[in-house]
């Protein structure tokens, strides 16, 4: 008779389910304000209580307060606030355009617009991020990429720049510095770790940012991506969206529990924050912080971003089958946009007035850009890209046997 009991497996779940309200007592939150801010040349082995904590700025009266705090001006904030907005209203008008039949797939970002949005607000340009599927804001913030051309992509109608090579909402903006999505995720990771590592090696200035969520963390890519990034200093920043959620499963289920993501880059020797990924003002802080860190050629940083993701996974997911339905609005870092809002409006430089005004042009502006794409086709009308077309940019010369490939379906 052995002196032990059984062995039992453990396998980690959500603390709350469909019908039962979510326990958030697991996040590990601190008060807005109330975490140090050390030097960019810190050693990364001293930001470990950094990656345990959490960084924020806004507290809940709307007040910036803290280190942290980066002193953003009216309005650079304004056009922050904006731009979340123009994410949320053109993920609402793609989220019915899918539903309409228009297009195929959609991906909202809803619940987590500051992350993208403050992110690119403190990049350079020539910089380069490597996204998941969930920040579109890090395009619908700048004014050089166009409403239109995004939404041809996602209809896959005549216009779609990537001749509908890629699945909806998976764009491709060199200019825009934002590297071609892939379906198959964390292979973004060690590509950012890569182009950064060849920025050293050519001696430019331009730095990466690398995106992958909580669920991600999983794949064996990112480990190998922290082990290139910590051995050879890259320049490169490292996020990682803590939604709660990768589709059904809970981050607990990739090694969430009891711990952070963003431990996991102190012990690979890189320095690591974990930040309220709904404070724009906070997201905006860490970032320059670690691009500062990256440019000074001083190493990577890994961000773990703590968000909810407010809607489904996609148009193919209900998140009602394994989470509660009320889980966004009890959720305790509250709602990116209104946390600005607030913010603004404290400082005496927004309104409720302004704010409605805002939603509706903006709403407008993207339904305008919804039309226009539309006239060169949607899903609903067989305006595709011509099938000649899946020859072309394969091989910088056509070889014959692709030629004649092409003749036989009569191009």
């Amino acid at each position: 008779m052995s002196q032990y009991a059984p062995l039992r497996l453990h396998v980690p779940e959500p603390t709350g389910r469909p019908g039962c309200a979510t326990d958030f007592s697991y996040l590990k939150l601190s008060p807005a304000g109330s975490v140090r801010r050390p030097d960019v040349d810190v050693n990364p082995q001293d930001t470990q209580d950094l990656a345990h904590q959490l960084i924020r700025v806004l507290d809940e009266d709307g007040q910036a307060c803290g280190p942290w705090d980066p002193k953003l001006s009216a309005d650079f904030l304004r056009r922050g606030l904006k731009a979340m907005l123009k994410v949320r209203a053109f993920d609402a008008r793609m989220q019915i355009a899918q539903r309409q039949k228009k297009l195929s797939f959609y991906m909202q970002c809803l619940g987590e617009e500051a992350i993208a949005v403050a992110h690119g607000m403190a990049l350079s340009q020539g910089d380069m991020n490597f996204p998941t599927y969930r920040q579109q804001g890090l395009l619908l913030c700048r004014d050089d990429v166009s409403m239109v051309e995004m939404i041809c992509q996602l209809l896959s109608n005549e216009k779609d720049p990537i001749q509908g090579r890629q699945l909806p909402v998976m764009y491709s903006y060199k200019r825009a510095g934002f590297f071609s999505i892939s379906g198959n995720l964390a292979t973004q990771y060690i590509q950012a770790v890569g182009w950064a590592m060849a920025s050293a090696i050519k001696g430019d200035t331009k730095i990466a940012s690398a995106w992958i969520g909580d669920g991600s963390t999983a794949e064996s890519d990112f480990s190998t991506a922290l082990t290139f990034a910590h051995v050879y200093r890259a320049p490169v920043i490292l996020n990682v969206v803590n939604n709660q959620w990768a589709i059904s499963t809970f981050q607990a289920i990739a090694g969430g529990e009891h711990t952070t993501f963003a431990a996991r880059g102190v012990g690979s020797g890189i320095a690591s924050l974990r930040v309220d990924g709904n404070d724009f003002l906070a997201v905006h802080a860490a970032s320059l912080w670690a691009a500062e860190r990256a440019r000074r050629g001083l190493g990577a940083t890994l961000i773990e971003w703590v968000t909810f993701r407010a809607g489904a996974h996609s148009t193919s997911d209900d998140p009602s089958k394994y989470r509660p339905a009320d889980d966004a609005e009890r959720f305790p870092l509250g709602d990116p946009v209104e946390r600005l809002k607030k913010h603004l409006i404290h400082l005496g430089h927004w309104s409720d007035d302004e704010h409605e005004a805002t939603v509706k042009a903006l709403e407008a502006e993207v339904i305008a850009a919804q039309r226009e794409a539309e006239r060169y086709g949607s899903l609903l009308d067989g305006h595709i890209p011509s099938v000649a077309s899946m020859f072309e940019g394969v091989y910088k010369d056509m070889p014959e046997h692709l030629r004649q490939q092409r003749q036989q379906l009569g191009y």
